[in-house]
């Protein structure tokens, strides 16, 4: 049964342990001054960072149907603050590489617990359950940079390292209390379970056109997150890194729309919050070209923008999440595994592609990049809907003839 206080509990979680890989974008420069090293090494660590929770995707998510769930979660929340802690006391920077892999890996604790809060919910209440948790992984990732960069000021860079270790001890100890115990799912070994997730790829379209759809809707928001503080701080704009982060702070209105999108699946209108977010993340893209056009200089339309967009991408990404999940009840956490390492791959590309669009042709080039990713979510939900329809007609077909 998912209580109240338990759900909550989820969402702490979710945004505890993925906020915990943002806390060391504030304090980059600090960093690579106290150790000794470069800019370009100290800005490796968000790339490491990225990476190792990219492979904890694919490699640890499944393990979320192997396993018994509470005590998989019990042990990631530990291992990840033990990642914390050997970064708050690294003597080194490459003791803070090996501290920040360590985290980054175990941190997918929060993808283990999206699904596990969709099975847990009431029939019919998957969708508020999902988007929730994922409200929680979203406020805890934007507070964490601007959290980070304040204790920092206080306490130096160890301190939020610090802070989360300790935090990520009080939660596994609450989880070990609080969840309750689930029953394995895939049948198997280690091996077996990954190379079922590619078996379910092959099996089911509409994970396919979702992971789709994930991975899309995040390159073109991705493309934004890569040339902002080029823009923002460049001499149209010409911002402090402080007011870019509050700029960036804006984006905490996707928390919002992820609650709503998760309401509206349940009341059967989960395309309808996937086209809204597909059409939304083209229209965001002509607000955010005309931030910064030959006709017009506003901050205030960027602001805008930049808010809109995740909103947009949340509609998208919490109504696939909807859908993913009941295609193979049995199979939350690989289904949860393709869809995200999918989505993650595509922000990946996005990043890519915007800053190269950047270096090409500035601003409106990026405007464009953007706007075209957004045109490919439009259309992967054409034949998401297709299939859809589908797959009513043929279950209609079938029930007629019994």
């Amino acid at each position: 049964m998912l209580t109240r206080p338990l759900l909550l509990l989820m969402a702490v979680t979710t945004g505890l342990t993925v906020g915990g890989n943002y806390v060391n974008q504030p304090l980059l420069d600090t960093i690579a001054t106290d150790l000794g090293v470069s800019d370009g090494r100290a800005a490796a660590l968000v790339t490491v960072a990225q990476v190792s929770y990219g492979l904890g995707l694919l490699l640890v998510v499944p393990l979320g149907d192997l396993l018994e769930r509470r005590r998989l979660l019990v042990t990631l929340a530990l291992l990840a603050a033990a990642g914390h802690a050997v970064c708050a006391l690294a003597p080194s920077y490459a003791v803070l590489v090996v501290g920040t892999a360590v985290a980054g890996v175990f941190s997918v604790a929060a993808q283990v617990l999206v699904p596990f809060a969709a099975e847990l919910a009431e029939p019919g209440r998957e969708g508020r359950a999902v988007g929730t948790v994922m409200s929680g992984l979203l406020i805890g990732a934007l507070l964490a940079r601007s959290v980070s960069g304040a204790l920092a000021e206080v306490g130096g860079w160890h301190a939020p390292y610090a802070l989360v270790a300790v935090g990520l001890l009080l939660i596994a100890v609450l989880l070990r209390r609080r969840l309750p115990r689930s029953v394995p799912s895939a049948p198997g070994g280690y091996l077996a379970t990954l190379a079922s997730g590619a078996r379910l790829v092959a099996e089911l379209p509409r994970l396919r056109t979702r992971a789709l759809l994930g991975g899309l809707g995040f390159a073109g928001v991705s493309v934004l997150f890569a040339t902002t503080t080029f823009l923002l701080a460049g001499p149209r704009f010409g911002l402090s890194e402080l007011q870019i982060g509050l700029v960036g702070l804006a984006g905490v209105a996707g928390a919002s729309m992820a609650s709503l999108a998760g309401r509206m699946a349940d009341a059967g209108k989960g395309q309808w919050a996937t086209g809204i977010g597909a059409v939304g993340l083209v229209a965001t893209w002509g607000l955010l070209g005309l931030s910064s056009s030959v006709w017009l200089t506003s901050l205030l339309l960027f602001v805008l923008g930049f808010g809109l967009a995740d909103m947009f991408l949340q509609a998208v990404h919490v109504s696939n999440q909807n859908v993913v999940y009941p295609l193979r009840p049995d199979a939350r956490a690989r289904l949860n595994s393709v869809y995200m390492t999918t989505y993650f791959a595509g922000g990946a590309l996005g990043s890519a592609v915007g800053s190269a669009a950047w270096g090409a042709g500035g601003w409106p080039l990026v405007s464009a990049v953007g706007a075209g990713f957004g045109v490919l979510v439009v259309l992967v939900w054409f034949l998401d809907l297709r299939l859809e329809r589908s797959g009513r007609a043929l279950s209609a077909a079938g029930a007629g003839t019994r």
